[in-house]
């Protein structure tokens, strides 16, 4: 990446990862070779991290969740209808509410 000015946002909505990234608080040992090298490569760059609660991004969250019944390698060359709805809305504009009873 000489030569280039990378820039990446993460969100994520692991409050744990973004106090590891930011604190550089321990990760598991299996992890721990990949994490260093990531946190290297972020140094590169203008790096920020944030928390956001799933609602922030619905797409990524089907996504997620439907990746969970997956067996298998899969490729979409379009929007997948498991997310059709959300990205709609979230190409609109449209904001997303987290609704809580107390």
């Amino acid at each position: 990446m000489e030569g280039v000015i990378a820039h990446l946002w993460l969100e994520s909505d692991s409050a744990l990862v973004i106090n590891a990234i930011k604190n550089n608080a321990p990760v598991p040992w299996s992890l721990r070779n990949r994490w260093d090298n990531c946190i290297q490569t972020t140094r590169s760059m203008n790096f920020l991290a944030t928390h956001v609660y799933r609602e922030g991004n619905t797409c990524a969250d089907a996504l997620a969740n439907a990746g969970l019944s997956l067996n298998h390698l899969t490729i979409w060359m379009q929007v997948p209808d498991c997310i059709r709805e959300f990205y709609g809305k979230n190409k609109l504009g449209f904001p997303n509410f987290r609704f809580v009873n107390f």
